[in-house]
């Protein structure tokens, strides 16, 4: 599959970002399309499938060529190793084929489960027997962690891995793109920017929804801390971008800035910023023609980091 360099995160229109609107979702998903983005991340757990519904409707009504990746395993109550068997697997396939109305999925993901699960060979082997059966088509992991990224690449026929990756977390481009590019496997990148943070419009005084995971998740009380905020402390956060919103080439937006920084590396297939409303899905999408980031303004952003980032990040994933 040859997807868009900045595609389309589809968590933010299912839930857990505050209030939504399918009709004002549908119309972000739609001008997605219309300028150019051809590939949509989803998962089962997005709103209970209403994030998949939605883009059911949308490749029902549009002829160009899209392709979606959706995830599997975060529906286990609990969300343990031992769930992750070929039957539960299978059933979790088989809803996500119904809610997105395809008769095949175009990329599977493993939804960041435990790591004991990247030592199950036979996990890897069911997804193996779902490709025979024309279930999917390709089949990857969403991962919280470096090590797991490494370890399921160690699988033949793993074709992609989803991994935070943004000015906040420079980690994985030097201790995994590498193992990537030599195993051929394609790289998602997620939480591009920092769950709102890399935008520069959150700062002191913003206040999130009780059913937003950036005020219900901030310390890491419902998943993994990492997801919201990239797990960086706002305070500290906040300075960063600061910093960074000085380093912003003029007629840039930070958030273009952080978008198209991920895409001066070579390893990344895509970033999948997410969006609910058309304007955001234009700025986003921007930044795949924004001109390359120079070398100053690269070392200027890992001097961000190496100074208020990575003391407090740069070993916990």
């Amino acid at each position: 599959m040859r997807v868009s360099a900045i595609s389309f995160g589809a968590w933010a229109i299912g839930g857990s970002w505050g209030s939504v609107d399918d009709s004002e979702s549908y119309a972000a998903l739609n001008r997605a399309i219309d300028l150019g983005v051809n590939f949509i991340d989803t998962a089962d757990v997005y709103g209970d499938g209403r994030s998949e519904r939605l883009i059911a409707r949308l490749l029902k009504e549009r002829k160009e060529e899209i392709f979606v990746a959706t995830k599997a395993g975060r529906r286990l109550q609990p969300h343990t190793a031992d769930g992750y068997t070929a039957k539960n697997l299978e059933s979790f396939v088989d809803r996500s084929l119904k809610n997105l109305g395809v008769s095949n999925l175009d990329l599977i993901q493993l939804h960041c489960p435990p790591s004991d699960v990247y030592y199950r060979p036979f996990v890897f082997e069911a997804l193996d027997d779902l490709k025979r059966k024309g279930k999917i088509r390709y089949y990857g992991v969403s991962v919280e962690k470096i090590s797991e990224a490494i370890k399921a690449s160690e699988y033949p026929n793993l074709q992609s891995v989803q991994i935070i990756f943004n000015m906040f977390r420079l980690k994985p481009a030097t201790e995994f793109f590498p193992v990537a590019k030599a195993r051929k496997i394609g790289i998602l990148a997620r939480v591009p920017l920092a769950s709102g943070l890399l935008t520069g419009r959150i700062g002191p005084a913003t206040r999130f929804a009780d059913d937003d995971h950036r005020n219900f998740n901030r310390y890491g009380e419902v998943f993994d801390r990492g997801e919201t905020f990239s797990g960086v402390d706002l305070e500290m956060a906040f300075k960063a971008v600061e910093r960074l919103q000085g380093i912003t080439p003029t007629g840039t937006t930070l958030t273009q800035m952080a978008l198209r920084w991920i895409l001066m590396y070579d390893a990344v297939t895509c970033a999948i910023p997410g969006a609910k409303r058309p304007s955001q899905v234009e700025e986003n999408a921007s930044a795949a023609n924004s001109p390359p980031l120079n070398k100053e303004t690269m070392d200027r952003i890992q001097q961000v980091y190496d100074d208020l980032i990575r003391p407090k990040i740069h070993a916990l994933y």
